[in-house]
Formats: C-alpha cells, sequence, structure tokens
C-alpha cells in the first residue's frame, strides 16, 4: 500500500510540474470577455472573464472569477453574512460561451495588445490563482467582484506598464446612480436593494471604481495605454462580438412599490381619518405598522453590524424602520406617558431622514415616499391621541 501511495504521490507531481511548465506560443491571445446583462437580478449587471487560447498548445479557456462552490458548510448563512468565498475556476470557453447563448446574451470579446512575456506571466498568474489552494476569495459587489478582478491582475502581472485613463467616463456616479442604470423594470429589486444598502454607496467615486461593473471594464480598457519600448500603445488589439443577443420584450408589471404603497398608505390615511372622527384608534392597524417597521429595523441593523457587506452599513432607513418598535407593540395599551414622548421621537427620526435625503446623505427610493406620508400622518394622531389619554399639556 505504501509503494502504491508512493506511485500516486510521485504521478502527481509530474502532472502538476507538467502543467507549470506549458509555455504558450507566440500566436497566443488574451482577452478580456464581457457577456451582457440577463432577465434574473443575478445577472442583471452581466459578468466579466478572462479567456486564453493558444491553438499551438490546444488551449482555449475561461478564467471565470464569478463561480462558488454549494456544497461549501452553512452556504446560506455565510452567502447571508457576507462571508461566502467565490472561486476562480477555469474551464474550457465553449462551455461558457454555450452558457451565455442558452440565456440569450450578448458576448463581447477584447483582445489585448500583449507580447509572449507579458502573457505568459498573466497566464502563468491566472494558473497559480486557480489552485485549490488559492482560487477562493473574499466577494465584494462593489469592491471585489469578478470585473474588478480584470483590471487587478493586469495590475498584477503588468505592474507599471498599464496607464489608466480617468477620463474615460467624463460623468461623475456614486455607485447607487451606477446599479441603478440596470434595473429599469426590475422595480422591487430596485426598492429592496434602496432599503437594504446604506449612505456609503451615496459616496461619488472615481472612473477606476466604476469596473465593478463589465460594462464599464469593456468601455475602459479601450483607454488604457500599455508603455511599450518608451512609447504608450492601446491595451486592446481587436474587439468582436462573439454572440449577439435578440430582442426581447420586458415585461412589465402594474403592481410596482409605488402604487402598492400608495394604496396602502391611502388604507391608513383612511383609517386614521375614521379614528379621528369616532375619536378612537385601531388597535390592529397600529400592532401591524409597528410591528413591521420594527421587524424591517432589525434585519437592517442585523446586515449592518452582524455581516461582512460593506455596501449595508450607515443605513438610515432605520430612522422610519425603527427596530424598538417592535417592543413598544406591548406599550400601545398600556396608559403611560412613555407614550407620548415615544411617538415624539418617531417624528423627529422621520424629519431627521428628510433632512438626510434633501442632502443627499443618502437618496432612498421614491417608493418610500407614500410610506413614510402615512407613517407622519399617524404618529401625529397618536401622539394627539396619547397626550389626551395621559391628559399632558
Amino acid at each position: 500500500m505504501q509503494r502504491n501511495f508512493l506511485v500516486l504521490a510521485c504521478l502527481i507531481c509530474w502532472l502538476s510540474s507538467f502543467s507549470q511548465s506549458v509555455e504558450l506560443s507566440e500566436n497566443a491571445e488574451i482577452s478580456v470577455i464581457t457577456c451582457g446583462p440577463g432577465n434574473e437580478l443575478y445577472s442583471t449587471f452581466g459578468h466579466s472573464a478572462f479567456r486564453i487560447q493558444d491553438k499551438k498548445q490546444d488551449i482555449d479557456k475561461v478564467y471565470n472569477y464569478g463561480t462558488f462552490n454549494f456544497a461549501t458548510p452553512n452556504f446560506y448563512v455565510k452567502f447571508v453574512r457576507g462571508k461566502l468565498l467565490y472561486e476562480l475556476r477555469a474551464y474550457p470557453f465553449y462551455n461558457f460561451l454555450r452558457g451565455y447563448r442558452d440565456e440569450n446574451r450578448w458576448v463581447k470579446e477584447q483582445i489585448l495588445n500583449l507580447n509572449l512575456q507579458q502573457k505568459q506571466a498573466i497566464y502563468a498568474f491566472l494558473e497559480e490563482n486557480e489552485k485549490p489552494a488559492n482560487r477562493g476569495y473574499k466577494y465584494d459587489f462593489f469592491y471585489d467582484n469578478c470585473s474588478t478582478k480584470m483590471y487587478e491582475v493586469l495590475e498584477k502581472t503588468l505592474n507599471d506598464q498599464l496607464v489608466f485613463d480617468s477620463n474615460y467616463e467624463p460623468n461623475d456616479y456614486t455607485h447607487r446612480e451606477l446599479i441603478q442604470q440596470y434595473l429599469g423594470n426590475l422595480k422591487w429589486s430596485d426598492f429592496g436593494i434602496d432599503l437594504a444598502l446604506g449612505s456609503v454607496i451615496d459616496r461619488t467615486i472615481s472612473p477606476k471604481q466604476y469596473m465593478f461593473l463589465p460594462d464599464y471594464v469593456l468601455k475602459a480598457m479601450d483607454h488604457v495605454k500599455l508603455r511599450s519600448d518608451k512609447k504608450e500603445i492601446p491595451l486592446v488589439r481587436e474587439s468582436r462580438i462573439l454572440l449577439q443577443s435578440q430582442p426581447q420584450e420586458q415585461e412589465k408589471s402594474l403592481f410596482t412599490p409605488l402604487l402598492v404603497f400608495s394604496l396602502l398608505a391611502l388604507l391608513v390615511i383612511f383609517i386614521t381619518y375614521m379614528d379621528y372622527k369616532k375619536k378612537t384608534r385601531n388597535s390592529l392597524l397600529d400592532i401591524l405598522i409597528f410591528s413591521i417597521t420594527g421587524l424591517v429595523g432589525v434585519l437592517l441593523l442585523v446586515l449592518w453590524f452582524a455581516t461582512d457587506h460593506t455596501a449595508t452599513a450607515n443605513n438610515f432607513n432605520i430612522l422610519w424602520a425603527f427596530a424598538p418598535n417592535i417592543f413598544f407593540v406591548f406599550l400601545l395599551n398600556k396608559n403611560t406617558k412613555l407614550r407620548v414622548y415615544y411617538m415624539l421621537t418617531l417624528l423627529v427620526c422621520l424629519d431627521l431622514l428628510l433632512i438626510i435625503w434633501s442632502l443627499k446623505v443618502q437618496i432612498f427610493s421614491v417608493a418610500l415616499v407614500p410610506i413614510l406620508v402615512a407613517l407622519y400622518l399617524r404618529y401625529i394622531y397618536l401622539w394627539v391621541y396619547f397626550k389626551k389619554k395621559n391628559s399632558i399639556k
């Protein structure tokens, strides 16, 4: 058995040394691949990858930083907490392309203007990075994803030979403005993103940071230069379209967040008006309002403080989705002055939110407007109602 183990170990070492000794030919090509958006939320921003093709060595592989292992222990817990490692995987390019053909998504290729030494350096880096011990990395949608890896790999392998043109995009964008360019018909996803992500994505970023999105990798690469023999040449030698997508009609739903929340707001306002006329209080409505806003607030606090997601920090949605509301439910029927002061606190929180919004510290979803109006009117009514109940002047 020991002899068999030694033979197996020698075979593995031999195969490993063989794979490391592969030298690309002069005609080898390294490309940046950009894939168009898909119909699902996870694919709506597109995708980026490297392609290495060398007909002489019978190589045509894609290097994809956008994969993960479903067999990872506690997969869903790690995914939610932002601790799931994404992986670099290399596999035949035709398999990669076939998937995008099946999904009716366009694929574009930018062949890089590299000499043999530069090609070899990138190839060696990707091969080393794809090894099981090295392939995992901590995914961050804005700062470390499949698209940011494109320029990162080039920087690490080509060093100071790259010249980045920050003027390739003349507009000043925030992360939120950039992602909203892709969420036109995904109204509920747009609302969910605005709800979950905090003010950290409302800061203006540099054009280099736009490359967390594949479209901006595609655009930026056409403006990057490469220092060669004391002169600068374009990094991209040739661009070509590998797949064209066919036009599709996008389904539009009438039940957008703005419509649904407007109808709910009208219902809350109507019930509040009837309470005012009858000088009473609808307990069921208040239990629902305080329970739902409290639970949403708890969720936002968990995303902020209990996960590794950088984009969920400093989220001022907690000013309307007020986590303590979940406990205030138990005080609704208690005849205590605390109720009056608590309602004042909630009204101040809503005022603060409006100030934060007007100063553009954080941009909130437009669909939030009817929710805020309904909450404001209900809280004012409850403040007056509780004052009368407690005879506070």
